[in-house]
């Protein structure tokens, strides 16, 4: 049993955002690692809720801080609070007298772009949110886009759209649609979440824009549940949330014994890239072949073939394989095992699952030959490759040691 007095502490977040799951997993992480116990307190269903904040009665507190909200209902708390959120441009726009851990937005965007440009794009643009107080995160990639753009002397190309709500629907995705038709082709997208890049190729796939041939796409966040809700595999910049988490929390281990940490500011840089089949961009020559990538793209987990792929496309077989083969070096089955691979890796990436769930979602036609593939492709079986990203995972988080911007000492 402990011995140390056991700190009540209040985690205000609200774990329907990856970001924010993210970083309270980094928070349980660095309690487990450092054995420390503290008595947590979060709502019944993980939302966040201000009223009555004022009562509670605890030692502590880390904060989402992007939700303007939260920072005004804890301007005049009494106790440690830590704040989490985005990085700003102007040091002004950070709460005063609170130290902050923020997810560093020009980096998040620097990562998409290069991304772009080594993939060969030369055209870039940017999906964004409504301006708004509680979207000034996405306004932050905004700046950060738009200043690299200048500084290779390119225009900036941003579309906001509109928030999406039930009644709005239909009219956003038609904006969506003809802002994609206006771009030149072929370009590439940085959307500001996952959420609005899952958007984004919903309307290609409505416009019969191909991806990622005319349009390449990249999201932010690594949300497994985007990824899972879209028929292309997703791109996406993977930010640093538990390490975010964790260097909160050792923050506020730091506080409660008396550190003074005020204006403390650590900006943590994005994990790496995702990089699945919708930022791939491969100019593609002949139009049949880009027809047929994007037709298998969409549809090789369900199982389809060779022949349904040229049937699509509307010219025969024989010649869809030598186009394939002319231009890609490889035939349409591999194309279509590719992707199928793709879809399999991102499913295991999510946690436990039955291999022959995994086999049967992907389109293999059963668990052994989803086997057989990952030992000749990937030099392993699918269970070790997920054993595999498990350790990179618990790695990868402890390499990239968050930089500061203020004068305050390291962590």
């Amino acid at each position: 049993m402990p011995t140390t007095k056991t700190h009540r502490i209040a985690l205000l977040f609200n774990a329907n955002k990856i970001f924010d799951r993210e970083v309270l997993a980094g928070v349980a992480s660095y309690l487990s690692g450092n054995r420390i116990f503290w008595d947590l307190f979060l709502e019944e269903d993980f939302r966040l809720r201000l009223s009555g904040i004022e009562q509670w009665r605890g030692h502590g507190i880390i904060a989402d801080f992007d939700d303007p909200a939260v920072a005004a209902a804890l301007a005049s708390c009494r106790v440690p609070v830590v704040a989490v959120g985005g990085s700003y441009e102007d040091a002004a726009d950070y709460p005063p007298g609170v130290p902050y851990v923020a997810t560093d937005n020009f980096q998040l965007v620097k990562l998409a772009y290069e991304h772009l440009i080594d993939s060969g794009l030369r055209k870039l643009a940017l999906f964004s949110l409504p301006e708004a107080p509680e979207n000034r995160w996405a306004q932050e990639r905004e700046k950060a886009f738009r200043a690299l753009l200048r500084g290779d002397r390119m225009e900036p190309e941003v579309f906001r759209g509109q928030c999406t709500r039930a009644p709005s629907w239909d009219a956003a995705l038609e904006r969506q649609v003809a802002w994609l038709r206006g771009l030149p082709k072929p370009v590439g997208v940085i959307a500001v979440t996952d959420a609005r890049a899952r958007q984004l190729m919903q309307a290609c796939a409505l416009a019969g824009i191909a991806v990622p041939e005319q349009v390449a796409v990249i999201g932010i966040d690594n949300d497994p549940m985007a990824r899972m809700l879209t028929r292309i595999p997703m791109s996406s910049v993977i930010q640093n949330g538990q390490e975010i988490g964790r260097a909160a929390a050792q923050l506020l281990t730091r506080m409660l014994h008396g550190a003074q940490l005020r204006d403390t500011r650590i900006l943590v840089p994005p994990a790496g890239i995702n990089a699945l089949a919708s930022s791939r961009h491969e100019p593609a020559r002949h139009p049949h072949v880009m027809r047929a990538r994007h037709y298998i793209r969409q549809f090789a987990c369900l199982g389809i073939k060779t022949g349904q792929v040229a049937e699509y496309v509307g010219i025969s077989r024989s010649s869809l394989e030598s186009h394939f083969r002319q231009e890609l070096g490889h035939s349409v089955h591999d194309e279509i095992l590719r992707i199928r691979l793709d879809a399999a890796t991102a499913i295991l990436e999510t946690g436990d699952c039955k291999l022959a769930d995994v086999a049967r979602k992907c389109g293999f036609t059963s668990s052994h030959y989803m086997h057989s593939v990952f030992k000749r492709e990937l030099g392993c079986s699918p269970r070790t490759y997920q054993a595999r990203l498990g350790e990179a995972a618990g790695a990868g988080f402890n390499r990239d040691t968050p930089y500061i911007t203020s004068a305050s000492p390291p962590i």
